[in-house]
């Protein structure tokens, strides 16, 4: 390889090509050209997913090599096992990308852009498998020294909890009362996920799906209402589900709408998850979480814990937790006006747009309506 980088470097300085450092990206999907908005300080190079490792080690390995400085980008874990160990073997940046925490109105598989991303160069914030640059955070920020870090990490948790946002916000607003019923007893909600996820595989020690999960809830709990949410991209069938909710439908009440988190945990006591970020969103509501595997905010004191991580030796509070993840961590955009946001006016932007699809929904609404009264 190195006789065909010194090939290249020959060709470039002879045509007078530019060997300035470049962002290469590589194996996200073509609708995810809002990247290139992302890094507006590097130049950005994308290189399809579908490529093989004869044309990544004779052309755009060397091509790396050739412009030193540069850095390599990949969604999650879904580079070739190739490029990382390319990049290992020669020092290069290896930067993972996933969607952040309060993403946007529609779903992700709908190709909707997000408004919060996660860049990491250590691991990602939801393998518990290795470090990631959020973890380290968690572990090493000197929270005490930072009042007004906290002080924004206070106000921003009022703020989210009073937006009644969440990470997807594809879903309406429910009379919770009359889902649920009266509360006459301990309320458990349990929050499902996609079973084919990262998420599980890398931040969870033993296989487990959303019917164990139930299972669990109920045995633990054998005198509350189990109440069990599916995950909204199972409920809208942009994802496969992987277990069947109505097998476990005797034990819990099933919600087969899309009920918005906000409501689904009101009047409930306790909530159950695999890795679910809304385990987290539970959590800065007061509302106590069992963790069967090892999300980004357990391990750390406020969670009851099934699984361990040995890394994971500071003890921190929920607001210490939002400090690092949806302050300090996750970064904000606007896709629109193509310019970084912080977490704060991402959020307003976030409701704007909920708000904008709100009024869409209802005009379409009526214009059936309408229709067909007509027809009549």
């Amino acid at each position: 390889m190195l006789a065909i980088v010194e090939r290249f470097r020959a060709l470039f300085e002879h045509r007078g090509v530019d060997l300035q450092p470049r962002a290469f990206v590589i194996g996200l999907r073509p609708w995810k050209k809002f990247i290139v908005y992302w890094l507006p300080h590097e130049r950005v190079v994308r290189i399809s997913r579908w490529i093989t490792s004869w044309r990544f080690h004779t052309i755009i390995g060397p091509l790396i090599l050739t412009q030193p400085g540069s850095k390599v980008y990949v969604w999650g874990y879904k580079a070739p096992r190739f490029v990382d160990e390319f990049c290992r073997r020669h020092s290069i940046p290896l930067i993972r990308i996933e969607d952040g925490f309060i993403r946007s109105v529609k779903l992700g598989a709908k190709r909707t852009p997000p408004l919060s991303l996660c860049f990491d160069q250590s691991g990602m914030y939801f393998d518990a498998t290795c470090p990631s640059d959020l973890e380290h955070l968690l572990q090493t920020y000197d929270f005490a020294a930072d009042p007004a870090l906290l002080q924004r990490a206070r106000c921003g948790i009022e703020k989210l909890i009073n937006s009644r946002l969440s990470k997807y916000n594809t879903s309406e607003s429910a009379d919770i009362s009359e889902i649920y019923g009266p509360k006459t007893r301990k309320r458990v909600l349990v929050v499902g996920q996609v079973e084919g996820d990262a998420s599980i595989e890398k931040g969870c020690s033993r296989k487990i799906d959303n019917n164990d999960l139930v299972r669990i809830a109920f045995d633990e709990n054998p005198d509350a209402q189990i109440i069990y949410k599916p995950h909204p991209e199972i409920l809208h069938g942009t994802r496969p589900k992987q277990s069947n909710p109505y097998d476990v439908r005797h034990l819990c009440l099933l919600l087969e709408q899309d009920i918005a988190l906000a409501d689904a945990f009101e009047t409930v006591d306790h909530v159950y998850t695999i890795t679910s970020l809304s385990g987290f969103e539970a959590l800065i509501r007061g509302i106590k979480v069992t963790c069967i595997g090892m999300p980004f905010y357990a391990g750390w004191g406020v969670t009851d814990d099934r699984q361990e991580c040995r890394r994971r030796t500071a003890r921190r509070t929920v607001e210490e937790i939002f400090a690092a993840a949806y302050i300090l961590y996750a970064r904000y955009f606007d896709p629109i006006l193509k310019k970084e946001l912080t977490f704060e006016q991402a959020l307003d932007l976030l409701g704007q747009m909920k708000m904008e699809q709100n009024v869409h929904e209802r005009s379409r609404l009526r214009r059936l309506w309408l229709k067909s009264n007509m027809r009549r």
